[in-house]
């Protein structure tokens, strides 16, 4: 995996952290917690994350494998962890680097992901009143009372293969997430 961000790991950080601030107007997150099952598929990823927010780019490389029982990530700064989260369906534990801001929590980690690769129809059965999401070809948008709040666009299908980029309209920002099969 290569990681092409000449920043200091508090640096990106702290970047990460803007991703999950709450903007001033808008409420809580989802709280999306489907189990593992619910992919419906055992996945075993490399990735390589850019997170873009208010002119910044900051990037990170991340180790994803889902299996029925579990969902396992880890991910790593300069070939350094400074994120890891366990999550069985019931109960999630996580570990944070010291210098990873309180912001970035492991929930909001776990919701974009979910959104990201779990099946729409898995996604719609949880959904609080008031929020929906829709799929149309390469492209999954949610919904809060008709407004999008999150763009997901998908280069290839199954989702977790090629591309996504989440365009997260509410908390204004942008990961893209390349995708690369475990072993390539």
């Amino acid at each position: 995996m290569f990681l092409h961000c000449q920043r200091w790991v508090p640096a990106l950080l702290l970047a990460l952290a803007g991703c999950a601030s709450t903007p001033p107007s808008a409420p809580a997150r989802l709280g999306l917690k489907l189990a593992p099952a619910a992919l419906g598929a055992t996945v075993s990823l490399q990735q390589h994350l850019v997170v873009e927010r208010a002119g910044r780019i900051d990037e990170l490389d991340a180790a994803l494998e889902v299996e029925p029982s579990h969902l396992d990530l880890v991910g790593l700064a300069f070939g350094q962890r400074v994120l890891s989260l366990h999550y069985d369906g019931k109960e999630m534990t996580s570990w944070r680097h010291l210098m990873l801001p309180a912001q970035v929590r492991a929930e909001d980690v776990l919701e974009d992901m979910q959104l990201t690769l779990w099946p729409r129809e898995a996604i719609a059965e949880v959904l609080p009143t008031g929020w929906r999401i829709e799929d149309s070809g390469l492209r999954r948008t949610l919904f809060l009372h008709d407004e999008a709040v999150t763009v997901i666009d998908y280069s290839a299908m199954p989702r977790w293969s090629g591309t996504v980029v989440l365009d997260n309209l509410r908390y204004r920002y942008r990961l893209t997430i390349q995708n690369a099969p475990e072993g390539s």
